[in-house]
């Protein structure tokens, strides 16, 4: 298991660390720019642990591709929190990393002070877990021969939803995404995981979490949702608001699923929260 540590600089601080975790096939460097601001906070700095997920980054991949699982992926989690000695933390869960969250919150949920749910619930939109088979289907299968046609696929493939980006937004998704091996551009994660994921029947119903979520419901917690987002919806939000009054609702204006967290919109309010744990 891999992970990165982003600490304070030159501050010595008493506030709670934040564990960011990401999507299905993504890794650590997805929180990259948002953990450097976190970490840097003038107000309330706080160290930032950003995990990769066995299978995914610098981590290890799995001998047996059954591990790749939620309830598994959880589990990992809560063995790095032991050795790093974090007994509590404000978790960040984009995605996967909020189901796994989910799960967290029934295994050990004295460790979770706070949470942020970033485009996802205890209940996920069918049309949006169909469009991430698509373009996983798509992305595991195509081939880049550079840095500029990564950038450009994931333009191609998400634009539409994320029109609040910008060419160096692109460029930087590229480079936490992919990596180079073997003079192509590829996944940086085991191809075992989007093929999994492609074979699950979505028109079987799915489990939902809402107990689990219930867990949480006397905790400070925020849910960060794209404007275009088909996969949090927004009666899915409306229900988690029903069930936790107190939970903070944000926009992540022009952006889909998941919303990056270092754009100055969602990052401010984001931060805000943060120093109010």
């Amino acid at each position: 298991m891999a992970y990165h540590v982003y600490a304070p600089n030159n501050a010595v601080s008493d506030a709670l660390p934040l564990v960011c975790l990401a999507g299905i096939t993504r890794n650590s460097r997805d929180f990259r720019v948002f953990a450097e601001t976190v970490a840097s906070d003038p107000i309330k700095p706080r160290t930032v642990i950003c995990i990769d997920y066995r299978g995914r980054g610098a981590s290890d991949r799995a001998e047996d591709a059954a591990t790749y699982s939620i309830l598994t992926e959880a589990q990992d989690c809560l063995l790095v929190l032991d050795t790093l000695g974090i007994t509590q933390a404000i978790f960040i869960g984009t995605s996967r990393g909020g189901l796994i969250l989910h799960i967290l919150a029934q295994l050990a949920p004295e460790r979770i002070t706070a949470a942020v749910l970033n485009d996802v619930g205890p209940e996920l939109g069918l049309e949006g877990l169909q469009l991430i088979q698509s373009y996983l289907s798509q992305g595991n299968t195509s081939t880049i021969p550079d840095w500029a046609s990564a950038a450009q696929q994931l333009s191609r493939l998400h634009g539409a939803a994320f029109p609040a980006l910008e060419p160096s937004d692109w460029q930087d998704m590229a480079h936490a995404i992919y990596t180079e091996h073997g003079g192509k551009i590829v996944p940086d994660c085991d191809p075992a995981i989007p093929l999994a994921f492609a074979s699950i029947d979505l028109e079987q119903s799915l489990p939902h979490l809402w107990s689990q979520f219930d867990l949480l419901s006397d905790r400070p917690m925020m849910v960060v949702r794209g404007e275009h987002s088909t996969l949090l919806t927004e009666p899915i939000v409306a229900s988690m608001k029903d069930r936790h009054p107190k939970l903070r609702v944000l926009t992540a204006a022009g952006q889909g699923h998941a919303p990056l967290l270092h754009k100055p919109q969602v990052r401010d309010d984001l931060v805000a929260f943060l120093r109010t744990v």
